[in-house]
């Protein structure tokens, strides 16, 4: 708890840092707003022709997209920085994490505070309760607790396995690519009913890269389509401990790659 409390310190103070220059905060913030705006702007305009994806109506897909957004701003806020662990590796910053008396990874995803988090958090609130008013959801008390924990465990099954790819990085020196093909691959896959996608991608997405786990199956769940699923109702309901299995399972990887660091100067 104290090493969480100096992290939270740490990262109030990156934001604080970022806040110094006004433009750029106003201007990055409105990036991250129109990039994820722009997914869901292209749904609304096929839907406005096709009318329905994969079964699914705007009200469904709309709940589905500003699901899977609120959980990769959960995400982005505290991970953003983690695809950023190869530079670090290659310029020897690495080596400061390593004398110091805190955890590593916590003092890797403080370093620095990525502003565009900030409009993922805005755009991901503002779709959600406009999905929300349109979207045929059952909001009883079982059902937020279920919504909170999908949240949660979305967002640590997507830092969870961008953690995995970087870490590589301690022998491969340089995963930034990888650590940006998982985001778009969940940015594609994770907005839309896995249907679309037929029966071996959607194994794929569920079993070998979370992606289902996000927003697919949490939304088909809060939205009573559980019996289109590909994946027992019994996996479906435990949807958000998936995610936490999956980040410590990726937590684990970590902890064996860092052994295998070596700094520049070596």
């Amino acid at each position: 708890m104290s090493a969480l409390r100096v992290a939270w310190s740490l990262e109030r103070a990156a934001l604080r840092g970022q806040l110094e220059y006004r433009v750029n905060f106003i201007v990055a913030t409105f990036m991250g707003v129109a990039y994820q705006g722009s997914g869901f702007a292209f749904i609304y305009v096929v839907l406005r022709s096709f009318h329905t994806i994969g079964g699914w109506d705007f009200g469904d897909l709309a709940f589905l997209y500003s699901l899977r957004l609120l959980a990769h701003a959960s995400c982005y806020l505290p991970f953003n920085q983690i695809d950023m662990l190869d530079i670090s590796i290659r310029e020897g910053k690495f080596d400061r994490y390593l004398v110091r008396p805190m955890n590593p990874l916590l003092q890797l995803m403080t370093n620095r505070f990525q502003i565009n988090a900030v409009g993922d958090v805005v755009t991901a609130s503002a779709l959600f309760v406009f999905a929300a008013s349109i979207a045929h959801v059952d909001f009883s008390p079982p059902h937020v607790l279920y919504l909170i924990l999908a949240v949660i465990g979305g967002a640590l099954a997507e830092g969870g396995f961008i953690l995995a790819v970087s870490s590589l990085a301690f022998r491969f020196l340089q995963t930034w690519a990888g650590a940006a093909l998982i985001d778009n691959i969940y940015l594609m896959f994770g907005s839309y009913p896995m249907r679309v996608f037929g029966a071996t991608t959607a194994w794929i997405m569920t079993w070998i890269i979370p992606v289902a786990f996000v927003a697919y199956i949490p939304a088909s769940v809060l939205l009573n389509r559980t019996n289109g699923l590909h994946v027992a109702p019994v996996v479906a309901y435990g949807a958000p401990m998936i995610g936490l299995l999956w980040f410590v399972a990726a937590y684990q990887l970590w902890r064996f790659q860092v052994r295998h660091y070596q700094s520049s100067g070596s």
